[in-house]
């Protein structure tokens, strides 16, 4: 995983964190669940991107 893509997943987490905070404080659904939807999203990406990075290590430890 590239460091852009780790910063870009972590940085779609902040902000759908600070969505549903501020969606919490003013009482709005809406904004609520977006933050919470583009938090789910940035880690699921982060996590295929994890999944990736052990199937290279696994390749690599095969091809020393």
């Amino acid at each position: 995983m590239g460091f852009a893509d780790k910063m870009k997943n972590k940085a779609d987490e902040l902000t759908g964190a600070a969505k549903e905070r501020i969606g919490d404080a003013t009482d709005n659904e809406r904004m609520r669940g977006e933050g919470a939807a583009q938090q789910t999203d940035a880690r699921a990406r982060q996590a295929g991107e994890h999944v990736k990075d052990a199937g290279r290590d696994v390749r690599d430890a095969f091809t020393k």
